[in-house]
């Protein structure tokens, strides 16, 4: 699942960007993109909690330490995309 809301973050990331450089109103796609990002770590967690809940320790020892290394960068990238074209706009008032 976490996967899918993802690709879905990472669609609505460059859906926002593509509606700045047309001058469309990019903020609820802004919005869209931020929100999945923040249900993919969700959906991440609970992934992770199950696991947990099983006693699988050798999927978390597994997958644990690549994936937060990934969530954390991922999650930055996903942030930092979505809040340019308001450091942009921004910068262009100036």
């Amino acid at each position: 699942m976490w996967l899918i809301i993802g690709l879905i973050a990472i669609v609505t990331t460059f859906i926002n960007l593509y509606m700045y450089t047309t001058g469309k109103d990019y903020k609820f796609a802004m919005a869209m993109g931020l929100s999945f990002t923040a249900l993919t770590l969700c959906a991440e967690y609970s992934l992770v909690s199950k696991w947990v809940d099983a006693k699988d320790w050798a999927a978390l020892q597994d997958v644990v330490p690549g994936m937060e290394r990934a969530l954390w960068f991922l999650t930055i990238v996903s942030i930092l995309l979505n809040i340019t074209p308001l450091l942009l706009e921004r910068k262009g008032k100036k």
